[in-house]
């Protein structure tokens, strides 16, 4: 069954866009691979009955976003939902400094997550607690930030960029390009858009916060669009509707690990849960005349089934 790139529209929790599949393909057995706020748009992974048996190797996918950060005030959630919390007033910003701040969140970082999140502490869920007007002692989480690049500053979220397209380093500003639907703007803050590329777990409403900080002001994230997890690019994710009767793509496609065929007797060992003898090492996906196998891990000696598809 298939794997889905949707294009998350604005307004829609990802337990939203997972129901509407569930009624437009006539099935329970749906998940997805990494949650976007309502707030924000983009690639959402959508994988429909045996498919979600790779769900578990996607969710810690690397992913591109780009991030609208209004400076001058800060919001209970990090974000634009608000209401604003603390307010005050900004010059708009030097992109040289603005460049020296981002510079200090690339690599493994520590990064504490917002309170509005789904994150457990003793098996009660951050947002939860922070709704009934509470807070959690949520620990900094590692977490890592391959790039980070400055692409525009405007006066306010309105005359920042609002429309994109894929170029040659990833997905920026293009007058021409695809519009960006983001939610309306708490008022008149100076703007950045930042293109990042970030691992699993991290959280772009609190690296608003924490440039913010840095920079010496409150912050929120104003906006976010996802333009890539995984192996999934924004340019090739279908509007919501259209999944009832997209074929969608290979759970192959969905695995990101090198590929090895076996003949017909190693691949009924490996679905039968043995560990046949071979040298191959690491994490490795499994085919037998193209078909997908097994995900398994191996020593350098032997394979180990991690799952097997029958």
């Amino acid at each position: 069954m298939p794997v889905f790139a949707v294009d998350k529209p604005l307004g829609l929790t990802s337990h939203d866009v997972v129901g509407r599949v569930r009624r437009l393909r006539g099935t329970r057995r749906v998940g997805h691979t990494g949650t976007l706020d309502p707030l924000a748009t983009g690639v959402l992974v959508v994988c429909v009955e045996d498919s979600t048996k790779v769900v578990q190797f996607m969710e810690r996918d690397s992913k591109d976003y780009l991030a609208w950060i209004s400076l001058g005030a800060s919001t209970p959630t990090l974000d634009a939902e608000g209401p604003v919390e603390v307010q005050e007033p900004v010059e708009v910003p030097d992109p040289a400094a603005v460049r020296e701040a981002l510079a200090g969140f690339l690599g493994d970082i520590q990064q504490v997550p917002p309170q509005y999140s789904a994150i457990q502490v003793g098996g009660v869920r951050a947002y939860d607690v922070a709704r009934r007007g509470g807070t959690l002692d949520l620990p900094a989480r590692p977490v890592t930030i391959h790039r980070l690049d400055l692409l525009d500053v405007s006066p306010s979220l309105a005359q920042s960029p609002q429309r994109v397209s894929r170029g040659e380093d990833g997905w920026g500003p293009d007058s021409a390009g695809r519009p960006v639907p983001l939610p309306p703007a708490l008022g008149e803050f100076p703007t950045l858009l930042v293109r990042a590329s970030v691992g699993s777990g991290t959280y772009l409403r609190s690296l608003a916060r924490d440039l913010g900080a840095a920079l010496g002001v409150p912050a929120h994230l104003s906006g976010l669009l996802r333009t890539r997890a995984g192996a999934y690019d924004l340019a090739d994710c279908l509007d919501l509707d259209a999944v009832a009767q997209a074929q969608g793509h290979a759970d192959l496609s969905a695995l990101p690990f090198a590929q090895v065929d076996v003949p017909a007797e190693v691949a009924a060992e490996l679905r039968q849960g043995k560990r046949p003898r071979r040298a191959e090492a690491g994490r490795l996906t499994i085919t037998h005349g193209g078909a997908l196998v097994a995900v398994v891990d191996g020593d350098g000696e032997a394979w180990k089934v991690v799952r097997a598809w029958v």
